[in-house]
């Protein structure tokens, strides 16, 4: 269930490149927030727009959007490793803004942990020596640190290979090198940059796998960034859509696909697959108290139930987590989905 005070907000944030002066100036005459036609006149660039989003305790929060919309550097401005030019970053409540540079460095270094797209595993270090790195940086002993380091080596499924070097492993094996140093330190809140963008397909599918299975486990409050709507589908629980710095939309991967807020949400999930989208909930029928010949859970998705309703001509019950019944499902409905799709 979804913690009622969310774990990070940004509040009215914004990132703007360009002359720093020029910048505070805009601030200064009060132009806030800034309209285009203001960053133009002062040849600034707002990388990050008035953006407000909350992220709660446990959830993967994918933020989408094309290259250059901005969704690299909000996540940046979370962590304050750029400094957000206006608004609040809320971190259990706290405005990290607020914190001196030291008090961000122990919150990177104890609360916070990182995976980005290139694996920056450091060559002359073993797996070990790696993954115990960020506990090294912190002073904890080297007993300490190496078992903690084994136990999330094993986490990822790389036990056997801690004595091993970055140029013996596969891309694979290095990005899960990558993933157990970030949670070497056991971070609150978890940031991956695309972090599976240069694997080959079936070795980035392998590690959808893998990284869904570590999130049942741990259950981490997670920022996650893509480009690949197929991949946010697979595991966000919501998502945010950037364009042009700005947040265009938020919510379920469902309520995107079948409700865009805009043209350009409609536009960048026009090709989904709705079928891998759609819940069975959102597409049943009242119940209607015929008999029926089966059941499926309202939280599955109908892709997941085609096979075993598709040659089917009676009445599916849909169940909810408790087993009731609270709804009817036909193959026709299905095929309605599937067409669509």
């Amino acid at each position: 269930m979804r913690s009622k005070s969310p774990k990070l907000v940004c509040d009215h944030v914004w990132k703007i490149f360009g002359d720093l002066g020029k910048a505070q100036h805009i601030i200064d005459a009060q132009y806030w927030p800034p309209g285009q036609s203001d960053l133009d006149k002062y040849n600034l660039i707002g990388a990050v727009q008035q953006v407000s989003l909350e992220v709660f305790d446990g959830e993967i929060f994918v933020i989408m959007g094309l290259s250059g919309s901005g969704k690299s550097t909000l996540v940046r401005c979370m962590s304050r490793l750029i400094e957000p030019t206006n608004g609040r970053i809320l971190f259990n409540g706290e405005d990290l803004l607020e914190k001196t540079s030291r008090e961000m460095i122990e919150i990177r270094r104890h609360k916070m942990g990182m995976v980005f797209q290139h694996f920056a595993l450091l060559p002359h270090l073993t797996v070990l020596g790696n993954v115990a790195f960020p506990l090294e940086v912190q002073g904890i002993a080297r007993a300490k640190r190496e078992e903690r380091a084994r136990q999330v080596i094993e986490l990822v499924g790389l036990k056997g290979r801690e004595n091993y070097f970055p140029r013996e492993l596969s891309g694979g094996q290095q990005q899960r090198v990558g993933i157990a140093r970030s949670l070497a330190d056991e971070p609150e809140l978890w940031f991956l940059d695309e972090p599976f963008s240069a694997l080959d397909p079936l070795i980035r599918r392998e590690m959808q796998d893998e990284f869904l299975r570590l999130q049942s486990m741990l259950r981490k409050t997670i920022v996650f960034i893509t480009h690949d709507f197929d991949e946010a589908i697979r595991l966000a629980d919501r998502i945010a859509i950037m364009k042009d710095g700005a947040v265009d939309q938020i919510g379920t991967p469902e309520d995107i696909v079948i409700r865009p807020a805009t043209d350009y949400v409609a536009e960048f999930t026009k090709n989904v697959v709705r079928a891998k989208v759609v819940s069975v909930r959102s597409i049943m029928k009242p119940v209607t108290g015929r008999p029926a010949i089966g059941e499926v859970a309202g939280t599955a998705k109908v892709s997941q139930i085609v096979s075993k309703i598709k040659h089917s001509d009676g009445i599916f019950a849909v169940t909810d987590e408790d087993g009731e019944r609270i709804g009817d499902i036909s193959r026709d409905d299905v095929v309605e989905i599937l067409m669509q799709g």
